[in-house]
């Protein structure tokens, strides 16, 4: 039976062997075609350039599919009629060095662009999708009852359905490109990419000339309201949060942290924008707990209520390095790429007071107006231990983080800034 059906990969050997992948990439190429297709499926032979799956971690579901028998290994997509709702681009910062470096920007073109390459039978797969949609948040109706928000028949509907453009983004990342960004060489940042995920991909270090990886991550789902092609056009105010993940308050309301009471403050922020002749964007990263995952947090979670007089701002950060080994690993350093692919250069409103986002954004070329905290009103009453802890640290301080010195007057403990 097909799912028997078995593909090799043949790329961890090293470089030098004569052979020439005819589809090279050049990361910052101006044009598709210049800067060659991503391959990376397991059946894609010598075309193969580039280290993972498609599909990020969703990859390992895919191989128990196979290994069961209910999928056939050497599958291809049929893509007839799956491109963008909207076209996306191309915008300069495609092509300007450095300004994206973790998702392949022409992804959600692929059909477009080498179609001639796809019919021939080269495994060429899309990392982007653009489709549109309604939202319904029970947020949304309680505002129109409130009159905050008032339907207008396009972005937002009587029923309390808000219109949008979505989109999801699998990761892509240029290695010399993330290695830049973060500070590090190249060589370095292989190595341990290779050791932290078990000898998982072994290219990482065998083939330092294939310079792209699929990392088996969760990607980035956007939101878009009002009319998408507006977004980069600085004359077109824009509203927009960059949230992450965080399952346990985002999907099931719990009350310990802000963090969907501050997304669905986005959206509503969002929503007003585009009935004003603006846009309004949500970026919501696959990043849960920190990006620590929910096993880690909800250690924390017990941790902090645990010690000595209970959950306190004075500990919050302390607790989750003691647990976790870092205070926050999501770091922001790639988060600005999806707003370049958007061709944004300038954010009017940005909903979030976070200065790890801002500072990323700002130091990426990205001017940013107002920056908009969560309105006291919405934060649960067991999350102001959390509220506490990052004012403390300087999150809602417009004028940047205070000193260490300062936070340790403030917090009671030595804490770096972060």
């Amino acid at each position: 039976m097909s799912g028997n059906r078995t593909s090799h990969i043949r790329i961890t050997s090293h470089p030098g062997t004569g052979a020439t992948n005819r589809f090279p990439i050049v990361w910052d190429a101006p044009t598709a075609r210049e800067r060659g297709p991503v391959v990376a499926t397991a059946n894609a032979g010598s075309d193969r350039n580039a280290i993972g799956a498609h599909g990020g971690a969703y990859s390992v579901y895919r191989a128990l599919a196979v290994a069961s028998g209910a999928m056939d290994p050497v599958v291809r997509p049929e893509l007839h009629n799956t491109h963008p709702v909207v076209p996306v681009g191309p915008h300069p910062q495609w092509s300007e060095p450095g300004k994206i470096v973790s998702l392949d920007p022409w992804g959600a073109r692929i059909v477009e662009d080498f179609a001639t390459e796809i019919a021939e039978g080269v495994d060429i797969r899309p990392t982007i999708a653009v489709t549109k949609a309604r939202i319904t948040l029970p947020e949304i109706a309680e505002a129109i009852r409130a009159g905050r928000l008032k339907p207008d028949g396009k972005v937002l509907h009587e029923t309390g359905d808000v219109a949008v453009t979505k989109a999801a983004i699998d990761p892509v990342w240029h290695l010399p490109g993330v290695a830049a960004r973060f500070g590090v060489e190249e060589q370095q940042l292989r190595r341990i990419l290779f050791e932290q995920t078990g000898g998982m991909y072994p290219e990482l270090v065998t083939r330092p000339d294939i310079q792209v990886f699929l990392p088996p991550i969760g990607g980035i789902t956007l939101y878009i309201f009002g009319d998408p092609t507006k977004l980069g056009d600085r004359a077109v105010p824009l509203t927009c949060r960059v949230h992450d993940e965080c399952n346990g308050s985002d999907v099931f309301g719990s009350d310990i942290c802000t963090c969907r009471p501050y997304l669905i403050h986005g959206i509503e922020e969002a929503t007003r924008q585009a009935q004003d002749g603006g846009t309004g964007l949500i970026v919501y990263n696959r990043k849960e707990g920190r990006a620590l995952g929910e096993v880690t947090k909800f250690l924390v979670y017990n941790a902090r209520k645990r010690q000595p007089g209970g959950d306190q701002a004075a500990t919050y950060f302390e607790r989750t390095e003691c647990v976790a080994g870092v205070q926050d690993a999501r770091f922001q350093q790639l988060m600005p790429d999806i707003i370049h692919w958007l061709g944004i250069r300038r954010i009017d409103r940005f909903v979030s007071m976070s200065n790890m986002k801002y500072d990323a954004l700002v130091s990426g070329g990205v001017e940013i107006g107002e920056r908009v905290p969560i309105p006291d009103e919405l934060v649960p009453e067991d999350a102001s231990v959390e509220m506490e802890a990052k004012k403390a640290a300087g999150y809602f301080t417009p004028e940047g983080a205070p000193t260490a010195e300062e936070l340790k007057k403030t917090v009671g403990r030595d804490l770096k800034e972060f």
